[in-house]
């Protein structure tokens, strides 16, 4: 037997067979696929205002809590202090804790950091690497790359991906800057890679940031929203998606992801807070409770629409048969009941039943 996976669907499952089976009542829940978070620093993000301001690493509570059962974890801008290896080894430790994980390999600035002096290599021959990222671009803390740079780290992506049997993202971080959208724009006009290999993301930071997102999204573009906008100068996730929707936006090419663990800047000497994985699990309550954005187009945001942007589908993103046993069980209105990662529980009943190593 084949642990970890959906061994069946059928309207009608016998439990007389010759293996112990529990039987877990899900009359009148809501059954989807484990979410997946493909924008989380799980090493910790920030550092932009010194030692002190360096974010600690994510404990596995406060992901599975978050109804996530996959994650990639990126660098941020901090590619000095921290390394993609110690981002190799965190996603190691999560994996070992129960949930799925992976890494890009890079950070804000190019050249970036990699583990085998090239990031092909990282990606061809490193199992839990699956693209580069996260490349800022349009922020005053990237290194703001050409088009020409931009199509070499394309390149590395898309032959890493090939020769590793991976999906090869490009991954970039867009800032608040004055081009926007405008370096993807040119890189994509210049060059003859598919569509599908770009997600930026932090799309919906700003509403002219947005406005160009819902151009590139209507070429065939796919657009990742960062959970938990608040700001006020930018659109929450579900109005955002709203917005989408309205504008013609094919809902497949729409991802959320949560930023969790990253610095929140707050202003000239305020400091920063943490960004929390859970505003993934809240925008997308609020798109469907909220907003009444149809349940399947929301759940697939962060469920069969990521899995398939990072090359994971069907083992991800679905309840299908031999698909891994990453489950959400939701009660009527919309709040958590249970988080099965790979077929172990780890929330029942709303409540965290399996903690990672080190947390109290």
């Amino acid at each position: 037997m084949v642990y970890g996976k959906i061994f069946m669907i059928s309207d009608s499952i016998s439990l007389d067979v010759p293996w112990d089976v529990e039987e877990i009542d899900c009359a009148g829940k809501i059954v989807c696929p484990g979410f997946i978070d493909q924008h989380v620093h799980i090493t910790g993000g920030g550092g932009e205002e010194g030692p002190l301001s360096k974010v600690p690493e994510l404990m596995l509570g406060e992901i599975v809590s978050a109804g996530v059962t996959t994650v990639v974890g990126v660098l941020g801008v901090d590619g000095i202090t921290r390394s993609t290896a110690e981002l190799l080894a965190k996603a190691r430790s999560l994996e070992l804790e129960g949930i799925t994980s992976y890494i890009y390999t890079g950070s804000y600035n190019v050249p970036t950091t990699t583990l085998m002096g090239r990031a092909a290599a990282d990606i061809a021959l490193i199992d839990k690497v699956i693209g580069i990222g996260e490349i800022a671009i349009s922020d005053y803390r990237s290194s703001y790359p050409s088009t020409q740079t931009l199509k070499e780290l394309a390149s590395e992506a898309r032959v890493g991906g090939m020769i590793g049997g991976k999906a090869g993202v490009l991954h970039l971080h867009v800032g608040d800057g004055k081009d926007r959208l405008r370096p993807l724009f040119n890189l994509v006009n210049e060059c003859d890679f598919p569509l599908s290999m770009f997600v930026p993301t932090h799309l919906n930071r700003n509403r002219q940031l947005f406005n160009d997102a819902l151009e590139y999204a209507r070429t065939g573009g796919y657009i990742d929203l960062t959970a938990g906008e608040i700001t006020g100068t930018g659109y929450s996730v579900a109005d955002a998606i709203v917005l989408a929707l309205q504008h013609g936006i094919d809902p497949e090419h729409i991802t959320v992801s949560s930023d969790g663990n990253g610095s929140v800047p707050q202003g000239a000497g305020e400091g920063s807070q943490v960004g929390k994985v859970v505003n993934l699990f809240n925008d997308i309550r609020e798109c469907i409770v909220g907003k009444r954005i149809d349940i399947s187009i929301a759940i697939r945001t962060v469920t069969s629409n990521a899995a398939r942007i990072l090359g994971i589908y069907p083992v991800k993103g679905i309840l299908a048969e031999n698909s891994d046993a990453d489950i959400v069980v939701l009660n009527k209105d919309f709040t958590l009941d249970k988080v099965f990662a790979k077929g172990q529980l780890m929330v029942d009943k709303g409540k965290l039943v399996r903690k990672g190593r080190f947390e109290s």
